[in-house]
């Protein structure tokens, strides 16, 4: 099926466990997810890469009979018009020395990513990764001179396997439509989030709701 369009980009931070930190202080909120959706905030860009790749053909008896094939291992190019500044540096792992300054800090976070796209019908489409690393390979800057230059954030997502057995059958990226008879937010939002639950809000608006 094919998208248009971003929607909107959720994150959240996990413990080793899988399970969602729900804390404004060691996580990135008292609900432990964050929506990307602020004033002016928002993905321009969310390419995602390395789902799948090329089989490895085996050949017996002058033919192919065969094809192997490797683990997945997806990268997200992430494009932002803007993103709160402290949301970013935790999600890229770097700490508040508590006099302004944010230092990187290894090992990096495990954070969980849901993509919000639509399918040309309408219909939500949801991607997802319950654990990953995000990094920020670097930043730009130029001169604003008769018009204003401005830097996009620029990030990639490292997906990795999920913490938590059975989640995504242990792969690292699930695909979902609102569309299917079977879908539901709530498990959804679940499983990619370790555990978040919807009664743990207070007036924040879930991604697809």
């Amino acid at each position: 099926m094919s998208t248009h369009g971003i929607k909107d980009v959720t994150f959240g931070l996990v413990d080793s466990t899988g399970t969602l930190i729900a804390s404004a202080t060691t996580g990135l909120s008292a609900t432990g997810i964050a929506l990307i959706d602020g004033d002016g905030e928002g993905a321009t860009q969310a390419n995602v890469t390395g789902l799948e790749a090329t089989g490895t053909v085996g050949y017996a008896n002058d033919g192919p009979k065969r094809v192997s094939n490797g683990v997945s291992e997806p990268q997200v190019a992430l494009d932002f018009l803007d993103i709160d500044f402290d949301t970013l540096q935790k999600l890229k792992g770097f700490t508040n020395d508590g006099k302004g300054g944010w230092t990187r800090v290894l090992p990096k976070p495990h954070v969980a990513m849901l993509l919000h796209s639509r399918s040309y019908s309408g219909v939500d489409i949801y991607e997802g990764f319950a654990n990953g690393q995000l990094i920020e390979a670097g930043t730009n800057h130029s001169t604003d001179n008769a018009s204003e230059s401005d830097a996009d954030t620029t990030l990639t997502y490292q997906a990795l396997v999920p913490l938590k057995d059975g989640v995504f059958n242990g792969e690292p990226y699930k695909i979902w439509t609102a569309a299917d008879t079977g879908f539901d937010n709530a498990s959804m939002m679940s499983e990619v989030f370790g555990g978040y639950t919807a009664s743990t809000t207070t007036g924040t608006t879930t991604s697809g709701s």
